[in-house]
């Protein structure tokens, strides 16, 4: 069921807040090959393969929000590079690089990535997210409950030779990575790629206490600041981190803090998870679902399901972490993806 992109009716996609929306995440799948211990429990449950978006809905659907105004489309998990015939779905949306999207990246946990990077260049991507939350094989495979951070270092090195610019996501843990932070942004001022960290956030029933595990930002970085010559940088993605640069490398730090910074009032963001749900928060229940309006009534249905998604989306999400505190939502990051 090919559609074609249509000039016709193109409502702008502004938010009640007079936010205008020119960034899509989607998730392709909530399955993973590795079980981070601050994103997924040991035993998860997964959507039965009947209930997911097939790669033709995903793609049609993501034309529409191009067609409306979308530049940027990351698509995520979950793993990304897990669902079988990703490949093609990234080759198509690659074809609108140029044509209304300014860039199409993708967030890996970067076991996959080695045999992936070459297409995803060709494909017209140029920068990929790889989730790496320490360079030690014993924390890292802690974390991730049996995870080979070689393979992923692997990862990263293939990704930087087929030429594309990689940004390492790690997220700040005490008791676990914080003190080896600094020894991983040492590793990506080495291997010239950037570094964002990243406050951990209360999504889904985990085994552990996330209280237990949370730090905050600005500790880390008084730390990393007398550790390296950091200076700030205006660059921007279009995401939430706040940029400073290690001098005379070309490495970025980025530092993203929803707990500890707020960042809602300007948010540009949606995220459709693998299911067909329209998220307008990751931090709030209130979605539409897109693939029941794109079965029973095709695009123009997704047109008016968006519009209504984007009228409901809240001035800024809820997240706390607190003592007994329940998670903001129920639902885990795989599902909405990252």
């Amino acid at each position: 069921m090919a559609i074609a992109l249509s000039s016709a009716d193109r409502r702008p996609l502004v938010d009640s807040h007079g936010r205008a929306i020119r960034y899509l995440r989607v998730s392709v799948t909530d399955r993973c090959d590795l079980r981070c211990r601050y994103c997924m429990a040991e035993q998860m449950t997964f959507l039965p393969r009947r209930a997911l978006l097939q790669l033709e809905e995903i793609a049609i659907i993501a034309e529409r929000f191009i067609a409306r105004g979308v530049t940027k489309l990351r698509l995520s998990g979950g793993e990304p590079l897990v669902r079988r015939d990703v490949g093609q779905l990234i080759d198509r949306l690659g074809r609108h690089v140029g044509d209304g999207l300014e860039e199409l990246t993708l967030t890996t946990n970067g076991t996959r990535l080695a045999e992936h990077a070459e297409r995803l260049f060709a494909a017209g991507v140029r920068r990929v997210n790889v989730s790496m939350d320490s360079v030690d094989p014993d924390t890292f495979r802690f974390i991730t409950r049996h995870g080979d951070v070689a393979q992923v270092i692997g990862g990263i090195r293939a990704a930087r030779d087929a030429g594309l610019r990689v940004k390492v996501n790690a997220v700040a843990l005490a008791g676990l990575n914080e003190d080896q932070i600094p020894s991983l942004l040492a590793w990506c001022a080495n291997e010239g790629v950037d570094l964002s960290l990243i406050e951990t956030m209360p999504l889904g029933a985990i085994d552990e206490d996330r209280v237990d595990r949370f730090v905050p930002l600005g500790r880390v970085f008084e730390n990393l600041s007398t550790r390296f010559p950091l200076i700030r940088d205006t660059h921007r993605t279009g995401g939430p981190a706040r940029y400073w640069r290690v001098n005379g490398t070309d490495t970025r730090l980025g530092l993203i803090s929803p707990l500890t910074a707020n960042f809602c009032d300007g948010c540009n963001r949606v995220r459709l998870t693998t299911d067909g749900k329209l998220y307008s928060c990751l931090g709030h229940d209130d979605q539409v679902d897109l693939k029941a309006a794109l079965r029973s009534g095709g695009v123009e249905a997704v047109d008016d399901a968006i519009d209504a998604a984007l009228l409901a989306k809240p001035r800024r999400h809820d997240f706390r972490i607190g003592a007994g505190a329940a998670p903001a939502v129920e639902r885990h990051m795989s599902v909405t993806g990252g």
